[in-house]
């Protein structure tokens, strides 16, 4: 069964780049999203079956996005992972911490961008 996953990043060209990744290497739908918000009422109305999270946007960061994720009854089980330019391991354990399923490093190959999905979910 093909996979539905969200991306939701402020970055044009980073959603653009997993689109493309994912799309053609995969039978997977990927919805995007700029803000947070934006994901939010996606996840709600058709909840996903993966959200891929940046950390760093403007307006509500990464981090306050998942924890409303989180909060929700409709999205809490939703798997999530972080995309993130921070490369600190102490900032990946606070991450972790907080329940995400794991963490992708910026910049990433987008070669192996699936895989790294499948190993972290274990689809």
């Amino acid at each position: 069964m093909s996979k539905r996953i969200l991306v939701i990043d402020d970055d044009d060209g980073v959603r653009e780049i997993i689109q493309i990744s994912i799309e053609s290497t995969t039978d997977w739908t990927v919805w995007v999203a700029a803000s947070g918000r934006e994901g939010m009422a996606i996840a709600q109305s058709t909840p996903p079956d993966l959200i891929l999270l940046d950390v760093m946007m403007p307006e509500e960061d990464g981090i306050a996005v998942y924890k409303r994720f989180q909060a929700d009854n409709l999205t809490r089980s939703i798997p999530a992972i972080l995309l993130t330019a921070k490369t600190q391991t102490s900032e990946h354990q606070e991450f972790m911490a907080l329940g995400v399923d794991g963490i992708i490093t910026k910049p990433f190959k987008a070669t192996t961008l699936v895989e790294k999905i499948v190993q972290i979910v274990g689809w």
